[in-house]
This record gives C-alpha cells, structure tokens and sequence, in this order.
C-alpha cells in the first residue's frame, strides 16, 4: 500500500514538473510570438505612422493626411521620411509586443485561475478583454522610452521649421538619429526624461487593449465557423480579426494618443505638461477635432499592421507549440 502512494505521489510530481515546464514555455511561445508580430507590424505601417505623428503634433502644417504623405516623400524620401523613426520603433513594437503577448499569456491564466476555469479557451470575450487590459500595464513600462524616441525623430523636420531645435542650439541641418538623440536626453534630463508620457500612455494603452483584445476575440467568435475551433482560423480570417481588434483600439483611445504625442514632443527643457493640462490646452485653442486629427491614417495603416501582427504572433506561437509537442512536453 505503501509502495502505490510512493507510486502515486512519484508520478503526480511529474505530472507537475511537466505542467510547470509548459506553462514556462507558454510564457516563452507568447514572447517570441509578439517579437514575430512586432516586426511583421512596424514594416507594414510604420509610414502612415509616420504621417500620423506629424499630424497630430503639427496639425496646422497639413490640412489632410494625403498632403502630409506627398510632402514627406518629396522632401525627405522613403527611408528618412515615410520611414523615419523605424530603428525605435522597431525597438518599440518588438519590446512592447514581446512583453505585451507574454503578459497578457500570464494574465489569461491568472483570469482563468480566479474565474475557476479549467482552460484559458473557456474564457469569455469580457475576461480576455481584461487581460489584455492588465498585460497593457506591463508593456507600457517598455514601450514609453522607445515612443518618445520615435515620436521626436518622426517629427524632427516639422520641430526644426518651427525653430525648437534652433533654440536648443542645433544646427538645423544636421541629422540626429535614435542613439544620439537617446544620450541627448539622458544627458539634459536623466533617466526620467525617457518616461516623459509615462502617465498618458497608462491612459492610452490600458484602455485600448480592453478593446484590442476584446475586439480580436468577438471576432473570431463571430468567424469561426461551427463545429471548429478558433486556433483552427485561415490566415485571412485572422488578418481580419486582428484588423478588427486593431481598429476597435484606436477608435477607442485615439484622444490621449494625440495628447501622448503632444507631451513627448516637448523640447528637454520645457516642463512636460501633465495630461488634462494639455487636453484642456488642445481643447481650449484647437478645439475637440484636433483630438482627432490623424485618425484616418491611423485606421488606414491599423487594419493591415495588426492584421499583420496577429497573423505573425497566431502562426508563431502555433509553430512553436507543435514543436514543443513533437519533443513530447506536454
């Protein structure tokens, strides 16, 4: 009898070290999955980002998201103008997707703990929209270092006609890229000035991955078809659902993007207003639509980047667990 309980108690803790080593790896898989899906993101979209950050932050120097474009590429080129700012934002969409999809992953599980559920698919729309409300928490610590960075070099030109970077004593014509740009603001304000945002992209980002990943899984509810699973979606489904997810995000918290951009854009030595002192400044000179301007761009470039990230992080994630299972980790 004694034997069958050392038996019984032997395999259970197996059976435990197993479990722990897939949950590790889970954790793992949603990692390199956001890294996949950060990548595949930033080169689809980043120059209607580009043409986003402009607008939002000097709107009376483009009436309409076209001109912007056409002005971009004429004056500054592909590589240096639609596509400044992809070094940090690369940096931004890897770090921030990495530990955005992992954290969500821990989320969903701990959601699923406290909800008393036996598998993180039983979980309902709300509840993964809370995770990913969570996980957003996490990310932001990441991504708000790399958005300022990639904030300023996208609006670098607009900032030396309007004499900011003059002011600084910068020659107009030099070049500053992400690393230099970095040390410059170390150098003037510490480590704290590559937090400057930190408050509106909390007010940003938690708030949009509610819908984000609320968006994305009514989604595929709505087109898997019955009888299969929702892992069991085609590619152009997912593209759709995470285009779905990803519009439903900025429709959401468009207004403190533009307000983050706002704040991040400030010169090193102006005091960076709080949140509601520039929304109220906004409001108050340019009115409610300022709030809003960019938004086409946005949706525009959306809809195929997180169509994009979700196809990379779903068909990543996926490859990496049918390996995880042909080595027999279960």
């Amino acid at each position: 009898m004694a034997e069958i309980a050392l038996e019984t108690h032997g395999v259970c803790d197996q059976s435990a070290s197993k479990s722990a080593t897939r949950h590790f790896l889970d954790a793992g898989f949603d990692f390199t999955g956001g890294v996949a899906g950060g990548v595949a993101s930033v080169y689809v979209g980043q120059p209607l980002d580009t043409v986003k950050v402009k607008m939002q932050t000097f709107p009376k120097m483009y009436t309409n998201a076209w001109l912007c474009f056409r002005v971009t590429l004429k004056q500054e080129g592909i590589v240096r103008g639609l596509y400044a700012g992809t070094v940090p934002s690369l940096a931004a969409q890897v770090s921030e997707n990495a530990v955005l999809f992992m954290a969500y992953g821990l989320c969903q599980r701990g959601v699923m703990t406290l909800c008393d559920q036996s598998s993180v698919s039983e979980l309902s729309i709300l509840q993964n929209a809370t995770s990913g409300c969570f996980a957003a928490f996490f990310s932001s610590f990441v991504l708000c270092p790399t958005e300022l960075i990639k904030c300023k070099l996208q609006a670098m030109k607009e900032m030396k006609v309007s004499g900011r970077i003059v002011a600084q004593g910068e020659p107009a014509t030099r070049h500053i890229g992400p690393w230099s740009l970095t040390k410059q603001i170390v150098r003037e304000n510490g480590l704290r000035g590559l937090f400057r945002g930190l408050v509106p992209t909390f007010m940003r980002e938690m708030p949009g991955y509610f819908f984000f990943f609320g968006g994305y899984e009514f989604s595929r509810t709505l087109l898997t078809p019955p009888g299969t699973k929702k892992e069991d979606l085609s590619s152009l489904r997912t593209v759709v659902c995470g285009g779905i997810g990803g519009m439903a995000l900025w429709a959401a918290i468009f207004p403190s993007d533009v307000i983050k951009s706002r704040v991040q854009i400030q010169t090193h030595s102006e005091k960076p207003p709080s949140f509601f002192v520039m929304l109220a400044k906004i409001g108050r000179e340019e009115g409610v639509r300022a709030l809003y301007k960019g938004l086409g761009p946005t949706l525009l470039r959306t809809f195929p980047a997180t169509g994009a990230l979700f196809l990379a992080y779903e068909n990543t994630k996926k490859g990496l667990a049918h390996l995880a299972d042909g080595a027999g980790i279960v």
